[in-house]
């Protein structure tokens, strides 16, 4: 999505997006998806891993959806992962920098190659989290976990 669009009070263009991910077992196979909308374009994105967790799935379709972005922009991501928004929400990474990569027990960080992919890809946007409720008819995000369970690999 390419927006050379800038909306009133911001110099960026201003895209939403609804990220999902779902694990067939966890681990087991898994498939993650995000719906891209701006200025009325829709691009939907997916993809899968023979061996995943959800956890990875759900960080995996929020990296993919701010790197299909080819210009810094105004994001609203909405995901129904805590996860995913409370770690951005509640600074979590911040921690985890300071302590080498260790959560809060000592232990590694899980799914610490996402997180920095993540984290550099916030750097280049202006990223708000939203938490969403999952499977509560919020249109987007039902559709990103239909996209996100038809890219699981069978």
């Amino acid at each position: 999505m390419g927006a050379q669009h800038s909306d009133k009070g911001s110099n960026r263009p201003k895209v939403v997006i609804y990220t999902d991910g779902a694990c067939s077992r966890n681990p087991g196979p898994g498939g993650w998806a995000a719906v891209l909308t701006y200025n009325g374009n829709i691009k939907e994105l997916s993809g899968g891993a023979a061996m995943t967790t959800n956890q990875r799935m759900e960080l995996q379709a929020a990296v993919e959806a701010l790197r299909c972005l080819k210009v810094p922009c105004q994001v609203t991501l909405h995901s129904d992962s805590a996860y995913l928004v409370n770690c951005f929400r509640q600074k979590w990474y911040q921690g985890w920098q300071r302590n080498g990569w260790r959560n809060s027990k000592g232990e590694p960080v899980q799914n610490q190659d996402l997180w920095e992919a993540l984290l550099a890809e916030t750097a280049r946007h202006q990223v708000t989290f939203e938490k969403v409720k999952g499977h509560a008819g919020v249109a987007w995000n039902e559709r990103c976990d239909e996209l996100a369970r038809a890219a699981v690999p069978r």
